[in-house]
Formats: structure tokens, sequence, C-alpha cells
């Protein structure tokens, strides 16, 4: 994790799409923020979160507006983002689309952490201040809470509201427009910010699934964030498996020379971060096996070669491994029931790896001796 906690400068354009309706002079704004408003026009520039944070106190002073997150998240584009954005709405459900959101999120921003589970008959989404780092402004968290609301109506319908939402923000005095725009049970001054879905409508396919769509944009955030985290050996041994994978099962030693280092070098990095190049490999095949199941034109085979295994039965004996079963019956009871959730992974948790194998699939798979 980054030392100084970043956003994109999509979401500080959002800011100043909101302050210009408000007939606020944003650029006068940003620049006592401390913002180079050239970033602006760079769609992978960040801003530093004490900037942001500083802007969004200005805004409220400026417009005399406590609730301005709320207003700022009727002003996120579908590029606001970046791939993100595109990848979330082309999801087969929106219980996919927040599954995404979690491993990707820090493509919108590292000064958070997302968790989203299920429990019951209802899925958690969590927000909550990175541990050890500042907090972000309360209107940011505001800004989160309402787009991904507004996300949920747009492909739910206008009339859609989640079960209930804490916010961790105070109560402000006139708390109005919160329930206006958010419409459903809110509580403030909770521990952490949280938004509690029905599963039912989470798991209710969605009209503007696109398989291929995300896959393509996930292999966009993959490469945008192997960038931002290029100092986080995981994250590049993540990404250097994934282009391997296609070909077969990558030796360390392999992966070691596309980064650029030794494979004892590789392999102390590794271990200093409690990881293991294998549990690496196993686990990034582990998701991209989930993925491409739950695409019902890739059949089993397609997939075993994509995850570098010699033959299906080597596939299938790690995915009952991963899973308890065989990936046939994986797909049949998914698409029986309609609502199942993808089983985490135990041990190392993969956040960038799933679809970047789009780009490798498109090679001719190459038989591995590992199995």
């Amino acid at each position: 994790m980054h030392a100084t906690p970043s956003s994109l400068s999509s979401w500080a354009l959002a800011i100043k799409r909101t302050l210009d309706a408000n007939g606020c002079d944003s650029l006068a704004l940003l620049r006592r923020a401390g913002m180079d408003p050239a970033a602006l026009s760079d769609p992978g520039a960040r801003y530093p979160l004490n900037q942001t944070t500083r802007l969004w106190r200005l805004a409220v002073e400026a417009t005399g507006d406590p609730a301005i997150g709320l207003r700022v998240a009727s002003h996120i584009r579908q590029t606001t983002f970046h791939a993100l954005g595109y990848t979330l709405m082309a999801s087969g459900t929106m219980r996919e689309a927040f599954e995404r959101l979690t491993r990707y999120y820090r493509m919108v921003t590292d000064a958070v952490t997302m968790r989203f589970d299920r429990t019951g008959d209802h899925y958690d989404l969590l927000i909550e201040p990175r541990p050890g780092g500042p907090c972000p402004a309360p209107e940011a968290l505001d800004a989160f809470v309402a787009a991904y609301v507004r996300m949920c109506r747009s492909a739910l319908g206008r009339e859609y509201a989640p079960r209930r939402i804490e916010l961790a923000r105070p109560c402000p005095p006139d708390p109005r427009a919160y329930h206006e725009t958010l419409r459903a049970p809110l509580s403030f001054g909770a521990d952490r910010t949280r938004i509690v879905f029905d599963a039912d409508g989470l798991d209710r396919p969605l009209e503007t699934a696109n398989a291929e769509l995300s896959r393509h944009n996930d292999a966009v955030i993959l490469r945008y964030l192997a960038r931002f985290d290029r100092q986080d050996t995981v994250t590049r041994v993540r990404a250097a498996v994934v282009e391997r994978l296609p070909h077969g099962e990558p030796p360390q030693g392999r992966i070691a020379r596309d980064l650029g280092m030794s494979p004892r070098s590789l392999q102390r990095r590794l271990a200093d971060l409690g990881v293991t190049y294998k549990g690496v490999v196993d686990a990034v095949r582990r998701e991209l096996a989930l993925s491409h199941l739950s695409d019902r034109d890739t059949s089993v085979t397609e997939v075993t070669y994509r995850l570098g295994f010699s033959d299906v039965s080597s596939f299938s004996r790690a995915f009952r491994r991963w899973t308890g079963t065989t990936p046939s019956a994986w797909r049949a009871d998914r698409a029986g029931a309609g609502r199942g959730t993808v089983p985490r992974p135990s041990g190392i948790a993969i956040t960038q790896v799933e679809a970047a194998a789009a780009r490798g699939s498109q090679r001719p798979p190459a038989r591995s001796r590992a199995g």
C-alpha cells in the first residue's frame, strides 16, 4: 500500500462540475486546495488525499451545502471511474459488480478499504478508512455511497433502494437531503460506513451484462494498477503470471526474469510479504477459473488450457481442491441457483487478475507439463 493515499483526478473533476453548477469559481478553489487543474484533463492522473480533503472543505464553505457529497454523485459520468465504470455496468449481476468493485476500488482511491460480504439474505458493502491512514472527508464517503446507490438504480430501476445505510459521519443539523437522495433507512455516527442490500435484487441478471466487455476493461484496470503498484512485488508477479499461463504454468525463474530480478531475489521478496510463488500462481488460477467458468460460452477444456494445465483431469483436481466440487458441477449449480456467491480464495487474495487473460486467451493454447 502506498504511503500517501490518493484518488483519481476524475473525482476532483466531479467536484468541479458541482461547484460550477453552483456558480462557484471552481478553478480558484482547486488552486487554493493546492491542486494543479491541468491534471483534470488526464484520466490517469491522481491527487493526494490531503489535497482532495481540502477541496471538499472549501466546496462546503463556498456552497454552504454540507451535503455536497450527495450532489457530486449526480455529476459522476461513466468515465469517472476510468475502466472500472464500464466493467461494473457490464457485469452479469450487481453482485458481480460489487465483487469487482472490492477487487479494483484502488484504481479510484487507496484512501479506503472496501469489503463485500453475504450474510443470510443480504449483502453488506463496507467502506472504511485505510488502517493507520488519514480519514477521507465525510463528504467523500457521502459521494461514494450516493454513487453506488445511483449505480444500482441505473441497473435495477429508478425506485430501487438498499435495505438500510449506516454512515460513519455525524448526523448533520438537517438530514433531509440524505433521506431524499438515498431513500433508505439511515443511521449516522456508525462505526463504519455500510450499505445493506437485499440479496434478491443484487442476484438478478442484468440486461447490460457483457462478459467480453468486462474482461477487456478488467485487463485495462490490471495494466493501470500494475503501473500504479510498480513497487508491489505480488501485483507484478500476478500480472506476469496471467500473461504466461496460456502457454503453460510459468516457472518461478521465468517470472523472475520478466520482472528483472533473480529467482532468489523474487523468492526473498515474496517471503518478506508472507506468500510463496506457488501460492500466488494457485490463487491466480483459482480466481481466473471462477471468472472463465462464469462465461458459459467458454468450455471447461478451453479454461483448462487458458490456465496452463496439461489436461482436464489436472484442472478438475485443482478445482475440487479450491471449491470442493468439479468445474462442470460448479457451473451447473451457479446457473441453476442464479444467485450463488463466488467462493472467496483462501490465503492470498487476488485483486487484479481476472480478465487480463483475455489478451492471452487469443494466443494458441500450449500444453504444460505442470498440472
